[in-house]
């Protein structure tokens, strides 16, 4: 019999532990507990080291503790829910450093907000905590097999969710299309961090010059402040420019 292996990452540790408990009677299932972001990451870690690699995370949306930060790791289309940002910061983690694991996250209520970024972040189900036991080993076995599990009565709140989301994206890279190369480098160097003397340093312009760049950014990006573009500019998927040898 091939046995499931599931991680169950709740920082309320009284529920952790039953859910753990009630999952562990069933047969083919091996199941563990962790307390936290880190704690999972590390627990992930350990197994795959040692060739036993977990299947299946079950994550407590409101989990608490911060997820450290995967290096180089891309924009993530869930930072815009804070609401529920341990546990989708930990989902996406595990989508970066360990893809072969399925994540479904659990939810004290279900909101079509949270559920449609916990996909976007490569969650493969969301269920509610009060679901029944069976309820919620249906959901573990169908990821398994590829399947994305949501309660009905959520569908279409998440579909609008990620048709809004979509539609938001394709106007923040149609606006980013209207810069020139030049432009674009520097709005590169304002995702990096980078200030108005580093930008001319790292692309050798004037900081006049970079200040006349920043300002048309600005202005064919429709904001007002370098935040604006830059939030901008992440959900159109424009990366950060390469810092190696750049001083600020």
């Amino acid at each position: 019999m091939q046995r499931i292996r599931v991680l169950v990452v709740d920082d309320h540790r009284i529920f952790a532990e039953s859910l753990a408990a009630a999952l562990a009677v069933e047969q083919d299932v091996e199941v563990a507990a962790a307390g936290s972001g880190p704690a999972a990451l590390r627990t992930l870690e350990r197994a795959a080291a040692d060739g036993r690699r977990f299947d299946v995370l079950l994550i407590d949306a409101d989990l608490g503790a911060a997820v450290p930060a995967a290096a180089a790791s891309p924009p993530d289309p869930a930072a815009a829910a804070p609401a529920a940002a341990g546990g989708i910061a930990l989902v996406s983690r595990v989508r970066t450093d360990h893809p072969e694991v399925r994540t479904v996250v659990l939810a004290e209520r279900d909101d079509p907000r949270r559920a449609a970024a916990a996909l976007q972040a490569g969650a493969s189900g969301w269920v509610a905590k009060e679901s029944s036991l069976s309820r919620l080993l249906h959901v573990v076995r169908g990821v398994l097999r590829g399947e994305t599990h949501l309660p009905p009565a959520l569908l279409t709140g998440v579909l609008r969710e990620l048709t809004a989301t979509r539609r938001h994206r394709t106007e923040s890279e149609r606006l980013v299309e209207s810069l020139t190369p030049r432009e674009h480098e520097v709005l590169r160097c304002m995702v990096a961090g980078l200030g108005r003397k580093a930008v001319a340093e790292r692309l050798y312009l004037s900081p006049h010059t970079v200040r006349t760049h920043m300002q048309n950014v600005l202005g064919k990006l429709g904001v007002h402040s370098t935040l604006a573009a830059v939030a901008l500019a992440r959900k159109a998927g424009v990366g950060p420019a390469d810092l190696e040898h750049v001083t600020s």
